[in-house]
């Protein structure tokens, strides 16, 4: 049995290894041209195709995965003059972006007059775990539509959990977000209160390290408190604001008080404002730290 053709669009961080499973995997790949040369080359040196325009990837391909920085830009890549559905053809469409929940449940509503089915696929862990073939996968959309993506999902997912109609992937997406980007500013205020009591990070971590406060997010992010390990955790602080927004915007429109929310996003906010948005994650501490006049650096 033939397998079917993916076309993917957004092959950065995330989407780089995602794509190299797709194709090492054995399944025919068309991958969205990019202005950062290095993973398009790097995929067609492993056997993709390259399409010059999204409405070329969707004359490509019968199954289409978007990963990119969120709704705005899946939106583009869908309805644009040269976007997938200017190809007049039936497509699935798999977002694995973290979008607006709203958005997603609108377009697919959309698409579907057009014969395209768009499902949400939004993704957990790092980039390390996308070259692996180890991300978590929280996907929505009709059983027998996932059933069909689901060999797909495998390429690059180890915990794929179905999570119910489309736009709830995303909606839990938003949720999990919101944990890891608490935990993140609860980190970073901890820090900047114990360097104020003279607690260095290392006596901090030999606490909280082992014990019941550990976790997988906490020791990727205290690879940069401790070591400066600037790959660890790749994820910007102006992705984690947006992904903030969007949950605040989910929080309104469901009429559902979330101050512990709204407090999370205010610390994202406060870092992207002072210019450092393109930092990662777990230099949120530093930034938490400088604020208030003390350093996670001094021995």
């Amino acid at each position: 049995m033939s397998k079917e053709r993916i076309g993917f669009v957004g092959v950065g961080l995330m989407g780089h290894g995602m794509a190299k499973n797709i194709v090492e995997k054995g399944w025919p790949l068309t991958v969205l041209g990019h202005r950062n040369r290095k993973p398009v080359e790097d995929l067609k040196s492993r056997g993709a195709a390259e399409a010059e325009n999204a409405r070329a990837l969707a004359e490509a391909s019968d199954i289409i995965i978007i990963c990119v920085t969120g709704s705005p830009q899946v939106e583009e890549i869908a309805k644009g003059s040269q976007g997938l559905a200017s190809a007049g053809k039936p497509l699935l469409i798999c977002d694995c972006s973290t979008s607006d929940p709203s958005s997603t449940v609108k377009l697919a509503a959309e698409l579907a007059a057009q014969d395209i089915t768009l499902i949400d696929a939004p993704l957990s862990r790092t980039p390390k775990d996308a070259e692996e073939g180890t991300l978590d996968v929280m996907v929505g959309g009709e059983a027998a539509v996932v059933d069909r993506v689901w060999p797909v999902l495998e390429a690059f997912g180890q915990r794929i959990v179905r999570t119910g109609p489309t736009g709830s992937g995303h909606t839990m997406k938003l949720l999990n977000n919101f944990l890891s980007m608490g935990y993140a500013a609860l980190y970073s205020e901890a820090l900047a209160l114990g360097a104020k009591a003279g607690l260095t990070p290392t006596v901090f971590d030999s606490v909280i390290r082992g014990g019941r406060m550990d976790c997988a997010f906490y020791q990727t992010f205290f690879k940069w408190v401790l070591e400066r390990d600037r790959e660890a955790h790749k994820f910007a602080l102006k992705n984690g604001l947006k992904d903030m927004s969007y949950l605040a915007a989910f929080a309104n429109a469901a009429e559902v008080s979330n101050p512990l929310g709204a407090a999370v996003r205010n610390s994202f906010a406060l870092a992207v404002g002072t210019g450092r948005g393109e930092d990662y994650v777990p230099m949120l501490s530093d930034i938490v730290a400088e604020l208030n006049g003390v350093s996670l650096t001094k021995k």
